[in-house]
């Protein structure tokens, strides 16, 4: 065999394993690493504005396409540290995302020396495994053990720790006698399929909710395939949005306390049997669980069998892949289709199509400034059917989930669970590296696209295009909305005399002038009618220049958004829409 350095065999393996997407931001504690990758050639690396953003790039890469796995690198001690936030949301999500650090050298770990921190114990909590490796002939088994439980049971992010000296080491290695470990995933059997399918079946209003995990599970297809030989409503998760097409007749809406629609929720409300599957039951889908729960059973197949049972008891419970469960449970609809005992369902379908295409809020206003809910609709027009949007938190992000429309899977791309501030720039950028032929969409408000701004530049480094819009209110609106109920606003406007930007009329940062400056394209507006010209030329900016292009819409200043602490008791502090004039982009507005 041949002898090497380790991080050279690491570099093989990277290859090996199908993960050659990696971003980051070299150091002295990790630079070994990085000369292996410029030997090999095979690591496209793409250099980050901070550890942060490339811990997030890289979550946006896993999120993009089925497979697909980010790595994320960094030297030693802040640099670990500053990917807890990325960790955190990749873990939430169950997003697999490998992590490299540098490190002090294993004697000096114990002595405080200059940029050492216990970063294993600082991530173990939020990954699936993170270990520092303290023997250089480790490194390959610890790389093998890395992919096989990011790509294990519930998908989640991995953090390897490499002492300079144990990457400077030489072990014996050959590439050619490297394999991935078989990959583990329980699997529902039939036994188990039948009772759920019995259960569905014996019901007059059966709903299906689909979670990320089918997305997770590249099984989105088998998805729409069981609902319609069945002929039942699906209502996606926020994670699960594009699982079935808005427009699918079967695409009844989705529930919760904010990123719902309200047609979702009445649907949900008179539901007497729900099948979750791949999903987690999150505290702002269900709102309040006697109210989630009342009159009605639940199945609940997950991957990870601790899920099960977390929230709240299932009248059954399932352990098993998405994917595995949802070929079981079509190889048996098509059984009991064939033989013709399936209920018929047409009634309730259509009393669900008959909310959705009644119940909508009202997006068609004329306002300057200009409302928010008139942001999406006009982006509803000028984004087509392969868009792909991303966005994390805030009021934008609420308001983008109840009124724009996805039509696929992994063309909604959210950080759900953690909804850090400042995933959305970086993340994106992750998109476009794991999709350049996709049109990719962001959503921000001011303070979200603020956190992380500097990671613009990467885009326009990199030529990495895509086009970011920034519902600017300088407010931190969903802070504002929360403390309502304290009659309070507390330091949570954003908006300042900007001496140097006075065109920006006291909405503070002069995020055209920003954006510029970092190497992007970027337009302000400030009339509603001026949306859809704004949007033609940001796409065409983006084909021209390869960069991103921010089109920052400044927004009256205080909007109150629908949401509630109850599905039944959702607030709606607009108008609702009365007629299709109201909402013209909702799918199935009645006239």
């Amino acid at each position: 065999m041949a002898k090497m350095r380790t991080v050279d065999a690491a570099v093989a393996i990277l290859e090996k394993e199908g993960a050659t997407e990696a971003f980051g931001l070299p150091g002295a504690a990790i630079n070994p690493f990085y000369s292996a990758m410029r030997a090999h050639g095979g690591i496209r690396h793409t250099l980050a504005r901070h550890v942060e953003g490339a811990s997030h790039m890289a979550d946006g890469y896993s999120r993009a396409a089925d497979g697909n796995i980010g790595i994320c690198i960094g030297t030693s001690g802040p640099a670990g540290t500053d990917m807890i936030t990325g960790l955190y949301a990749a873990q939430a999500d169950s997003i697999p995302m490998l992590c490299i650090t540098g490190q002090a050298p294993v004697a000096k770990l114990h002595k405080e020396d200059f940029q050492a921190v216990d970063i294993e114990s600082i991530a173990k909590p939020l990954t699936k495994f993170a270990m520092t490796i303290l023997e250089p002939g480790q490194v390959p088994g610890a790389f093998q053990k890395a992919f096989q439980l990011m790509r294990s049971g519930r998908p989640g992010p991995v953090l390897l720790d490499l002492p300079i000296d144990v990457q400077m080491a030489e072990i014996e290695f050959d590439i050619d006698a490297y394999e991935p470990l078989p990959v583990e995933k329980p699997k529902a059997s039939r036994k188990q399929l039948e009772k759920a399918l019995d259960m569905l079946t014996a019901a007059q209003h059966p709903l299906i909710v689909a979670g990320g995990g089918i997305i997770n599970a590249g099984a989105s297809a088998q998805l729409v395939e069981l609902a319609e030989i069945l002929n039942v409503p699906v209502i996606p998760t926020l994670m699960g949005w594009g699982t079935i097409p808005d427009d699918h007749q079967l695409m009844a809406g989705m529930v919760g306390l904010q990123t719902s629609h309200r047609y979702g929720n009445e649907t949900f409300l008179q539901s007497d049997f729900v099948i979750g599957i791949g999903n987690r039951w999150a505290n702002r889908h269900t709102g309040g669980l006697d109210t989630y729960t009342a009159g009605r059973k639940f199945v609940h197949i997950d991957i990870e069998p601790t899920q099960i049972g977390r929230v709240f008891s299932p009248d059954l419970g399932i352990a098993s892949d998405a994917g595995a469960a949802l070929a079981g449970l079509l190889e048996l609809a098509r059984e009991r289709q064939a033989a013709k005992t399936l209920p018929d369902y047409a009634g309730w379908v259509a009393e669900c199509q008959e909310r959705k295409g009644s119940l909508h809020r009202k997006t068609n206003f004329d306002n300057v400034p200009i409302k928010p809910q008139r942001v999406y609709q006009e982006m509803n027009k000028a984004f087509g059917r392969d868009t792909t949007y991303v966005s994390t938190i805030g009021l934008s992000q609420i308001a983008g989930a109840q009124m724009l429309h996805v039509f696929g899977a992994r063309k909604w791309i959210n950080a759900g669970q953690a909804g850090p501030l400042g995933w959305t720039a970086p993340a994106a950028l992750g998109v476009v590296r794991g999709t350049p032929d996709a049109t990719v969409v962001a959503l921000s408000g001011d303070y979200d696209f603020q956190f992380m701004i500097e990671e613009l530049a990467v885009g326009a480094q990199f030529n990495l295009p895509y086009i970011h819009v920034v519902v600017n209110n300088s407010y931190l609106g969903l802070i504002r909305q929360s403390q309502r109920g304290f009659n309070m606003e507390q330091n949570v406007s954003l908006a300042f005399e900007n001496i140097n930007s006075p065109e920006t009329n006291g909405y503070g940062v002069d995020h055209i002038k920003v954006a510029e400056g970092l190497g992007c394209k970027a337009i302000r507006v400030e009339d509603p009618n001026d949306l859809p010209a704004a949007f033609d030329k940001a796409k065409a900016l983006m084909g021209e220049f390869k960069v991103p292009v921010v089109v920052e819409v400044i927004l009256e200043k205080i909007t109150n958004i629908s949401m509630g602490v109850e599905i039944n008791g959702v607030n709606e502090f607009e108008e609702l829409a009365e007629t299709a004039a109201d909402a013209p982009t909702a799918i199935l507005t009645k006239a």
